[in-house]
């Protein structure tokens, strides 16, 4: 079969210290006709010639060579990083730079992880061998994000266990496994069905829906305002790592094996973000929103920022680090109150924690990370005035109250994985929350969906956006007119003509939200005419 270009599969491994005999193991026991491609990233001395190419060429008889900038990427061959250069694929060809330096470290598993994830998005596998430090440990995150497979040698298995531990921590490796179960695994996911199309025919999203209500039975997570096609690709990654063929034999797994549901829900909440993500983006940010709004503040008024879907925190530690910088160069010490929030538990206690792998240094500067953090053996652990500037808590942006009066609010990369009525909704909402003049920043791939009116571009390439003065947006409509289901998964009431919704009601909300507050209200009757909370019985 000749595969090629975006329907391609691509393998890359990651390793430094320890991972030549790992390599030569793993390719021994690679059949020659995967109909994958494979690409090694290991560190190399920059001055000394490789001689990779020509002994892994020992150990299959796939084509082995090492890798030329403009190369394509083909089925059954393997390519090999070249010294002092980084690598990266774009369009399924390879591309050759100079090598990035930060704080003393390359990192050049991590840079090419990074290309593969949004080069081949769910057709990326990314694989970690023996190695020291935490290189490929972000990138990993980034394929996982993608919607790709990650595996990781058994710690046990390698001469050198650090890097599979700096991976593993982050909760998003698919499969822990000795060297000679890691090919099977591996063409095992790729030959499922997830990797071809999607398709949209009736019973597929008959068996969709099954499975979001499955999700919302136990789970408080609905993703009915998610895109069909998102879910989908999210659900076949599943399928892929649990070898099964069909959505209605995954339904029925899912049925049968509650644990799926948690791996599932997971899955689709698409936590992966990195520090200073789109560096240009946020030298603009700096220029365009946070210096003036520090240089034209009372100095009595706090400054209100609300991050939400901030999963593991590098967004809003991001934001902080830059606020802090302007108010030490504006000479200025009003108060920063920065809300960060997310649904998903596990993301937050990430975030509040505040420990990164050493490779964050690739995204943060020398300087930052000096006066910012503190330096953990090999990991990064945000210093105690930067983590005193966040204000970490659950909340589902769809369906709980917002934060109010906010200078700026930050939601970057989510809405493009959200049903256009709803992202509109959610615009609604952000112009809702904002003050007047307030300003917002999207990702580069979110569009500005909402209505027009709410917002004027301050910056259309980097996506920030300001609320339009003269206009005053209303939030009832998307409080009451959101087609979900509460966490037992009964159907949320509709309302025709949906009351408005003033700040002392929301600031009710947000007590009830803080106390943990569960509410069923009933008739004399008995019937139940409203939820608050979790009221489902555990």
């Amino acid at each position: 079969m000749d595969i090629q270009g975006s329907d391609l599969i691509v393998v890359g491994i990651g390793t430094s210290a320890g991972g030549l005999e790992s390599l030569k193991e793993f390719f021994t026991a690679m059949p020659v006709d995967s109909d994958l491609a494979f690409v090694v990233i290991q560190h190399l001395d920059p001055n000394h010639v490789s001689y990779m190419a020509d002994l892994l060429a020992k150990c299959t008889e796939m084509t082995v060579v090492q890798a030329e900038d403009g190369m394509p990427v083909e089925a059954n061959s393997v390519y090999t990083i070249p010294p002092n250069r980084f690598l990266t694929i774009r369009n399924s060809h390879l591309c050759l730079t100079e090598p990035v330096k930060h704080d003393g470290a390359r990192m050049p598993i991590d840079f090419f992880f990074r290309s593969l994830a949004e080069d081949k998005r769910e057709k990326a596998i990314c694989v970690i061998f023996s190695g020291s430090g935490s290189d490929g440990t972000l990138g990993l995150r980034e394929v996982r994000g993608a919607g790709g497979m990650t595996l990781v040698q058994q710690p046990e298995t390698a001469q050198f266990d650090a890097m599979l531990r700096s991976a593993i921590r982050t909760g998003m490796v698919d499969r822990v496994l000795p060297l000679n179960e890691m090919p099977e695994a591996i063409l095992k996911y790729a030959r499922q069905s997830y990797a071809g199309n999607i398709g949209d025919d009736k019973a597929k999203f008959d068996s969709l829906d099954a499975i979001l209500d499955l999700l919302a039975t136990r789970n408080e997570n609905d993703f009915t305002a998610y895109k069909k096609t998102t879910l989908l690709r999210r659900i076949e990654r599943r399928m892929g790592l649990n070898h099964i063929a069909s959505l209605a034999d995954y339904l029925r797994f899912l049925q049968e094996n509650s644990d799926e549901i948690d791996h599932l829900a997971k899955d689709m909440l698409i936590g992966v973000s990195s520090f200073f993500r789109d560096a240009e983006a946020f030298d603009e940010l700096r220029r365009t929103v946070i210096a003036p709004l520090i240089r034209e503040r009372d100095s009595n008024r706090p400054l209100r920022v609300w991050v939400p879907g901030c999963a593991t925190g590098e967004e809003p530690y991001s934001i902080a680090i830059l606020l802090l910088e302007e108010l030490a160069a504006a000479n200025k010490n009003y108060p920063i109150q920065l809300f960060a929030s997310d649904v998903d538990a596990d993301s937050l206690k990430f975030a509040r924690e505040g420990i990164y792998p050493q490779s964050i240094a690739a995204d943060v500067s020398e300087q930052r990370l000096n006066g910012f953090f503190t330096k953990q053996d090999s990991t990064y652990q945000v210093s105690k005035r930067l983590r005193e500037s966040i204000i970490f808590s659950a909340q589902n942006l769809l369906t709980e109250a917002p934060f109010s009066k906010l200078d700026f609010i930050s939601c970057r990369n989510l809405l493009i994985y959200i049903e256009p009525i709803v992202q509109r909704r959610i615009l609604s909402l952000f112009a809702f929350a904002l003050s007047p003049g307030g300003y917002l920043f999207l990702g580069k791939s979110d569009g500005m969906a909402g209505p027009s009116g709410l917002f004027t571009a301050a910056s259309s390439k980097w996506r920030i956006y300001r609320r339009n003065n003269s206009i005053q947006p209303g939030i009832s409509e998307f409080l009451f007119s959101f087609a979900g289901k509460t966490s037992g998964g009964a159907p949320l009431q509709k309302w025709e003509n949906p009351p408005s919704l003033n700040l002392s009601e929301l600031n009710q909300n947000v007590l009830l939200k803080h106390f943990a507050a569960s509410i069923a209200l009933i008739d004399e009757q008995g019937n139940i005419l409203h939820f608050y909370g979790a009221t489902q019985i555990s």
